[in-house]
Parts: C-alpha cells; structure tokens; sequence
C-alpha cells in the first residue's frame, strides 16, 4: 500500500481527503509561507504548495506528499490569513457586494522525486451585508486561518451570492485537481481492505 501524506494540519483539507477513502496521514510543513510580493497570486500558491510538499517528503522520501496553498485575489490583490479581527474586516470589506477569485496550487511529489502540479481557480461573488451583520460573522471566528477571512463550509457560506468553479476549492482542497494527480500518480480507489 502506498503511503499517502498530507502537508497540512487544515481540519476543512482533513475533511475532504477523507472523503475519498485513501489512507492517509498529516503532517505540519513547517515552512516559511511568505513570497516574493513581485509573484502573481497564481504564481505564489503553487509556490508555497510545492515547498509545503517538499518539505514532508524531504523527511520521507519514500511516500507520496500533498501540498496545497491558496489565496484569494480581488481587484488585483492578493489577501492572505488576516491576523486579527481588524485585518478580517478590512478584508471582508474588500469582498462584500464584490466577485473574487481563490486560487489553490497543489503539489503531490513522490519517490524518486516524481511530481505532479494543479492549479484551480474559483470565482465568487458576496452578497452586500450590513455592518451590524458583518460584525456578527466576525464574532464566529470562522476568520481565524483563513485567507480571504471566510469559510463557505461554514456560516460564511451565507455570504455567498455565485460561485463559479469547484467549491471544494473553495474549502481549501480542489478534489477534482487531486483526484487527477493522484490517478496520474497511479492511485487505485474504491480497493478493499
């Protein structure tokens, strides 16, 4: 059986791997996460997913790592995690009545240093919200760790108008775009055990 690594800790990435039956592992990356500001969004998250993927591997050479990062794009800027409640505002702000991309790099690297990258992109648009309710969402916390200050598989999902794209992206983890990798990798699913 191959061993399968995941390079984070995300409970939302956890939940959608489990999802597919394959066991699996975590594991912190433990890497520095900031990036040449002169990147693209697009540029910076499949970045930062293959050091995240490098980073395990380099521990266990002999599994298979999945890293993945994303950041949210609007207007031309990029928005990572907020640091306080503060900085979660001012992003929502920037979101609200608005349309903005996640983009989300994955990495899967595997012996022998074989490797396979996806990049996928969804497009929202958020309802305009007042103040009060804006304030409300914020005292959920579901800002915390989260680029863009939101989760859709949360109450934040109450923000969105559209969405375009793979919502699972959305959530952290495009499985459409890991599915693919993992089977070019030659993952077999649905075996008994």
């Amino acid at each position: 059986m191959r061993d399968l690594i995941l390079a984070s800790t995300s409970s939302a990435r956890r939940a959608l791997m489990d999802g597919l039956g394959l066991p699996y592992r975590t594991q912190s990356p433990g890497v520095d996460e900031h990036v040449s500001p002169l990147l693209s969004a697009k540029e910076a998250v499949r970045e930062l997913a293959e050091r995240k993927a490098l980073a395990v591997h380099a521990r266990g050479p002999e599994a298979w790592v999945l890293g993945a990062d994303q950041l949210v794009e609007v207007n031309g800027q990029t928005l990572t995690k907020p640091e306080n409640r503060d900085a979660a505002r001012v992003q929502l702000g920037k979101l609200l009545g608005q349309t903005h991309d996640i983009h989300t790099g994955v990495c899967l690297v595997g012996p022998g240093g074989q490797r396979f990258e996806g990049l996928e992109t969804a497009r929202l648009t958020f309802h305009a919200v007042t103040a009060d309710e804006l304030e409300r969402y914020l005292d959920l916390n579901e800002w915390e760790g989260c680029c863009g200050s939101y989760r859709v598989e949360g109450a934040g999902q109450a923000l969105l108008a559209r969405l375009e794209g793979d919502r699972s992206n959305v959530q952290g983890l495009p499985m459409l775009t890991v599915v693919r990798l993992l089977r070019q990798a030659g993952f077999a699913f649905f075996e008994r055990r």
